[in-house]
């Protein structure tokens, strides 16, 4: 068989749907393992999981909403007449392309939009300011990591009050995020006994300085535990992580590090849509 009568076969087949939302006809029942069956598979000169994720990748835009649960791998390698490991491999890629979550308790789902990760440095402001997408969740005195004291030019084992804020999406939590706060920056805060403070109270006073700008990298970073707990992921899963520093009066008055799931987040260049990256 040619390729292109596979890639013929394979047109037809993606025109079937992955989950079986009607009745089908005898003429349909009796076709459907013809379609599925490895020999158009085989015929493709390229690797078997690459190609099955492309017709699923199709039958994802024709016939499945965001969130809706795929059928299992048993159900799927046998409907598409691979093995499963061959099935988990085009899994994998899916995920990783963003277009599938797996869940834990829930199973594999159509993942929605990538969120967007604004990583210029043409919009400043404060956290917690404007349109602001992070939910701030608590607020605790604590010590900076060495990197981030480096950051802050502070000495080794300096207090900070370490803000803890996430991202959603959908309902989903797609980023975590620590801000490091200098007692120095918020030198007007209203602390408790022990000397912390509500998220909110530091946010707000910090907003009190004037941003003379920020500086943000990039690097690409495995899920540690407490993040991948946040973030409804696996520790090591791949994570995008980003380090903002904010400048106020010529020295680091506070310093963000957060952590965004690779797999629903995609960067993106101030207002240059057309330069979005897939992560």
């Amino acid at each position: 068989m040619t390729k292109v009568v596979a890639r013929l076969i394979v047109a037809e087949l993606v025109q079937e749907p992955l989950i079986n939302k009607g009745a089908e006809t005898p003429r349909d029942t009796a076709n459907s393992e013809d379609r599925v069956g490895t020999t158009q598979l085989e015929t493709v000169q390229e690797p078997k999981y690459q190609h099955l994720k492309t017709v699923i990748g199709e039958a994802l835009d024709s016939d499945f909403a965001v969130g809706e649960i795929l059928p299992n791998e048993r159900e799927l390698a046998a409907r598409f007449g691979v093995a499963r490991a061959t099935l988990r491999q085009a899994l994998e890629q899916l995920e990783l392309e963003g277009r599938l979550q797996r869940r834990r308790g829930v199973g594999t789902t159509v993942a929605p939009p990538r969120v967007g990760v604004d990583v210029s440095t043409t919009q400043q402001a404060w956290p917690g300011v404007g349109d602001d997408a992070w939910q701030a969740q608590d607020s605790v005195l604590g010590t900076a990591p060495a990197a981030v004291a480096r950051l802050l030019e502070a000495p080794a084992g300096a207090s900070v009050h370490v803000v803890r804020r996430v991202r959603l999406s959908q309902g989903q939590a797609v980023a975590a995020e620590l801000l490091y706060v200098p007692a120095g920056s918020v030198a007007g805060l209203t602390a408790d006994a022990d000397g912390s403070a509500s998220a909110p109270a530091v946010l707000r006073e910090l907003q009190h300085l004037a941003l003379d700008g920020q500086d943000r990298s990039v690097e690409l970073g495995s899920a540690r535990a407490d993040d991948a707990k946040e973030l409804d992921r696996l520790p090591g899963s791949p994570v995008l992580v980003v380090t903002t520093r904010y400048l106020s009066g010529g020295r680091t008055a506070a310093v963000s590090v957060a952590t965004y799931r690779a797999d629903t987040c995609r960067l993106t260049f101030g207002d240059s849509a057309d330069l979005a990256m897939a992560s």
